[in-house]
């Protein structure tokens, strides 16, 4: 997936217009429509204004590198409201000795 494709990923699994998502990044509308239109490629200092706000950091891994870590709070766009699914194993419950 490419970087613009991401980019508007997380836009859309926060629930967020164009505007709003260039609001809370303090980015400019028009910039932003280049990324997602694959007019051009967002410069580091960008991809860090994205990783680095409290609301998207939690997709800085599937950004960088299409890995996750929910274990770490890393996460990718599908998975953003879905929840996360607690697997619960029958070891836990069993007592020992």
């Amino acid at each position: 997936m490419k970087i613009s494709q991401k980019i508007r990923a997380i836009r859309k699994a926060e629930g967020l217009t164009q505007i709003k998502f260039c609001e809370l990044l303090q980015l400019p509308l028009s910039t932003l429509k280049n990324y997602e239109g694959d007019h051009s490629n967002p410069a580091l200092s960008t991809i860090l204004q994205i990783t680095n706000h409290p609301r998207f950091e939690k997709y800085t891994l599937w950004l960088l590198n299409d890995k996750t870590a929910p274990e770490a709070g890393q996460i990718a766009p599908a998975l953003a409201h879905s929840g996360q699914d607690k697997e619960n194993s029958s070891h836990y419950d069993e007592k020992i000795g």
